[in-house]
């Protein structure tokens, strides 16, 4: 299990656009399908990596906490499945079956929405503000798998909060921590490694 930091993307930075399958419907999204949301949280994930397992009944619970309010919230998979077949869409889709996830799982083939994030590590998350500007980024909370520590997402969930009331969110933040992405051959971004 190699640990691998988020790449702390500047604070401020537009949220690129994307054009992705949700792995359950079907259904192509994209930034716009958003564009009710006050807030709309990106999340890299997988459904092998042990720090994503670590966290599972978290991310659950803290997307039922925010569904159907301001935040939309949606899970990106990059990995390569010709090497990491267990991330493949259709694993994807039974672990949003199996953990009652409410929010659509995207299956980034050609991981250039990963590049464009320059998300490195699963898991990695994002939030962007009405505007769709970055204004966090980093880890859920301080628990990793054999830590003790318990899993809480109280960072994410504090900027979460500051983020819905109108409140400055706190700019000291730290980076996730998770296994990395696993690039296709020949297609490593420059950022990694």
């Amino acid at each position: 299990m190699v640990k691998t930091a988020s790449t702390m993307l500047a604070l401020g930075t537009q949220a690129p656009d994307f054009q992705l399958p949700d792995v359950v419907s079907g259904q192509m999204m994209s930034l716009e399908s958003f564009a009710n949301q006050k807030a709309l949280l990106v999340m890299f994930i997988c459904q092998h990596c042990p720090f994503v397992q670590h966290i599972k009944g978290e991310l659950a619970k803290l997307s039922q906490d925010y569904s159907g309010g301001e935040m939309g919230a949606i899970a990106i998979s990059s990995n390569d499945v010709s090497h990491y077949p267990q991330d493949s869409p259709e694993h994807l889709q039974l672990m949003a079956a199996e953990n009652g996830f409410v929010f659509p799982i995207l299956y980034d083939e050609t991981q250039e929405v990963a590049k464009a994030f320059t998300a490195a590590c699963t898991p990695d998350f994002f939030l962007f503000d009405r505007s769709r500007i970055l204004v966090y980024r980093g880890q859920l909370d301080d628990s990793r798998p054999g830590n003790h520590q318990p899993v809480t997402g109280r960072d994410l969930r504090s900027a979460i909060e500051a983020l819905l009331a109108d409140r400055p969110i706190n700019p000291d933040q730290k980076p996730s921590i998770g296994c990395n992405i696993k690039w296709k051959p020949g297609n490593e971004p420059p950022y990694f490694g």
